[in-house]
């Protein structure tokens, strides 16, 4: 693209493609024109808002974050924690953390290798900042959560994705392409377990064949948990835990456990030299946030530890009923998620060719249901692109009555014909 495109807007005096849209184009959102669009997420909002649709797009929860939460962060207020917080983090919320690391996963881990961060986004940001150099490679299993990609470009790094295996009822890693994707170039290998969009949850001899994988390689393992306590079946496997390697990092967050994503509570935790050189680059991203709900977050992962259990088994009970509902679909093949937010929905057999974009928009007008083309969360051309080409993502986590609202009308469209074409 031409330098003249950028004329007159930020970090373009120079000409050249600036850094805002380097790191558009890493997370998909430029278009064939060069014009920045909206996420995903945004734009499948628009396109539910239009058509009065249940929007199963975003995966923002439907209920509200539990009294005892608002009530300690009220308490914490009025206690004068309206200030700023330590740069490390409130000093009790990373020993809660540490100690809800230990008693839920074995995972050891002192207070002083916990970096408090604005949510888990910052975090991976921040770390893939300090650990990944310029011109490396950051693997990643595909589809994955947007940000990552976003965030390699902000350190000059490129994202590696290596696709999951779709060729059974649930995803699963594809152990030989990973081991063909780490190499010499590679930094940092990002894994997210439980995953995120497909809900795998990763086993201990799963995550010790990676580490066999990665560990000649001298890369870092930057693990990202946030879905850590919403798994149904089976259990979460902490790879800190198992591994016991200074190269693995581990990023978690108070958001999803909690059903308190808007407070961007999250955490890195690792070796002393780790947390500093992360701490180097968050410091002048957002230095310190959310004071008075640190303090908040500590007293629920040590007073209220069963919540994020209850909460799973609802999770798990409107995931039962979506599932159920799409499968009353012709032609459609659903990956029933073992953890997470999300219902992966494949029309492949129904679509008679329809792209997975093309498809949510008839089922949002037709259906009235709207979710994200899980192509969108791949790398643009990819084969995991390809392969997902006919699946849309549905997200389960939104109210009891939203959730059986899109599940009725999934019914009523079942009933009134097929989800064919034309």
């Amino acid at each position: 693209m031409s330098a003249g495109r950028y004329a007159g807007l930020p970090g373009s005096a120079r000409g050249g493609q600036p850094l805002w849209h380097r790191v558009s184009a890493a997370a998909g959102l430029v278009a064939a024109d060069g014009s920045v669009e909206q996420t995903i997420f945004g734009q499948m909002t628009q396109l539910a808002a239009a058509h009065d649709a249940v929007n199963l797009g975003q995966g923002a929860p439907g209920d509200d974050a539990p009294d005892f939460l608002l009530q300690a962060a009220q308490a914490a207020m009025r206690a004068g924690r309206n200030q700023y917080a330590p740069p490390q983090g409130a000093p009790e919320l990373r020993a809660a953390v540490a100690e809800h690391r230990l008693r839920d996963w074995g995972h050891a881990a002192a207070a002083e290798e916990v970096l408090v961060t604005t949510g888990a986004t910052e975090a991976l940001t921040a770390a893939l900042l300090a650990l990944a150099p310029a011109g490396s490679e950051v693997v990643v299993l595909e589809p994955y959560y947007d940000s990552y990609a976003a965030a390699a470009a902000l350190a000059g790094a490129r994202v590696r994705p290596v696709g999951l295996r779709f060729d059974g009822p649930r995803p699963e890693v594809d152990l030989a392409a990973l081991a063909q994707a780490v190499g010499r170039e590679t930094s940092v290998v990002l894994l997210n377990t439980p995953h995120n969009p497909t809900g795998l949850v990763l086993s201990e001899a799963d995550i010790r064949r990676v580490w066999e994988i990665v560990e000649p390689s001298g890369a870092w393992l930057l693990t990202d948990e946030v879905y850590e306590h919403l798994v149904f079946e089976g259990a979460h496997t902490a790879p800190a835990a198992v591994i016991g390697d200074p190269r693995v990092v581990t990023v978690s967050s108070a958001g999803k456990a909690l059903n308190a994503t808007g407070w961007k509570v999250g955490w890195l935790i690792g070796a002393p030299a780790v947390v500093q050189a992360v701490q180097a680059i968050k410091q002048f991203l957002t230095f310190v946030s959310g004071a008075p709900l640190q303090p908040a977050v500590a007293e629920a992962l040590r007073a209220h530890p069963g919540f994020p259990a209850e909460n799973a088994r609802i999770l798990a009970a409107r995931r039962d009923v979506l599932v159920a509902a799409l499968r009353e679909l012709p032609g459609v093949d659903v990956f029933v998620p073992a953890s997470g937010y999300f219902v992966l929905a494949d029309f492949a057999g129904a679509a008679a060719g329809e792209d997975a974009a093309a498809l949510n928009a008839r089922l949002t007008r037709e259906a009235g249901v709207t979710g994200i083309p899980a192509p969108a969360l791949c790398q643009a051309g990819s084969a995991t692109a390809e392969r997902l080409r006919s699946v849309v993502r549905y997200s389960f986590c939104k109210s009891e009555a939203e959730v059986a609202r899109a599940a009725d009308r999934f019914r009523a469209y079942a009933a009134g014909g097929t989800v064919s074409a034309g």
